[in-house]
């Protein structure tokens, strides 16, 4: 399915606080007229130049995709913190400049045969920050951060139906995320907690004795933290500095969900400081204190 010119600079254009009229040198926004100088004017006409720069870049772009016999290639919506594949759907041209210029997540209903954006009725936007497509050209990656939940069930994403525990008993399946190693650690130490108030027998577990001791579990961080740096102060193999690495990356977890912070946020404000040197935020955030 092609995509208008027309449709492609509307899009683009949504960005931009306001717009040359062909009649005068007056500039609308969303609420009110402004009288412009003819600055703006030739500001505006760079912009539109721009424009038609990016429209045609996109198109090179969407013509290197192999779509499939109704114009059409799987598409993706990942977690850009977690790491979570959250939903798959189709995606057409007009879909993936849509997403281009919206920066919304927005696929094609072969149902439907229309355009649809995630969270148009919810509220639960994916709002995108990368696109990627696959070697083959064939699937496309939409790489955003999740409004709220993805799933219409209500679930964080569409995954949570694992195979093998089907396989292994049809009967007592238990719904769960498909998750990576750090979120599964941090589900586990988070059932932990929650398990806290309940009375057991028998030795607790580790994570048990860090989270009602926070003594022990501040003394723990110290410790593993100044073992990690021994590692490069005393040269010792790789494996030694990633075991360390570990230790500390628990430990550190433990505390984290006594003060009931997600790694999601801590990740979210990394992917952020990516484009800020550490002398900035540093700076930026000794001014705030």
């Amino acid at each position: 399915m092609a995509i208008s010119h027309l449709h492609c600079l509307q899009s683009v254009r949504v960005s931009f606080p306001c717009r040359p009229s062909v009649s005068n040198n007056y500039c609308y926004g969303r609420d009110n007229f402004t009288r412009k100088s003819s600055s703006l004017v030739y500001a505006s006409t760079n912009n539109l130049d721009r424009d038609l720069h990016l429209q045609s870049k996109v198109e090179t772009v969407l013509d290197s995709v192999k779509w499939d016999n109704r114009g059409l290639a799987v598409a993706i919506a990942q977690n850009v913190d977690t790491g979570a594949i959250l939903m798959q759907g189709f995606a057409n041209r007009e879909a993936v400049a849509t997403t281009v210029s919206s920066r919304k997540a927005t696929f094609y209903s072969r149902s439907r045969s229309m355009l649809w954006t995630k969270g148009e009725t919810s509220n639960n936007f994916i709002n995108v920050h990368d696109i990627f497509l696959d070697c083959d050209r064939d699937s496309i990656i939409y790489l955003g951060k999740p409004d709220g939940p993805t799933c219409h069930t209500g679930s964080e994403t569409c995954y949570y139906t694992p195979v093998f525990d089907l396989l292994e008993n049809q009967q007592d399946k238990e719904d769960k995320l498909a998750l990576t190693t750090l979120y599964s650690l941090e589900s586990t130490i988070a059932q932990r907690k929650g398990e806290l108030e309940v009375p057991q027998s028998g030795k607790p577990s580790w994570t048990r004795r860090l989270l009602l001791d926070e003594k022990l579990l501040c003394s723990k961080i110290r410790e593993e933290a100044d073992e990690l740096c021994r590692t490069l102060e005393d040269n010792e193999d790789k494996p030694r500095a990633a075991s360390e690495m570990a230790d500390v990356l628990y430990h550190a977890m433990v505390l984290l969900a006594l003060k009931d912070v997600k790694m999601e946020e801590v990740l979210d404000i990394l992917r952020r400081r990516f484009s800020q040197s550490g002398i900035e935020e540093k700076r930026s955030r000794n001014s705030q204190s």
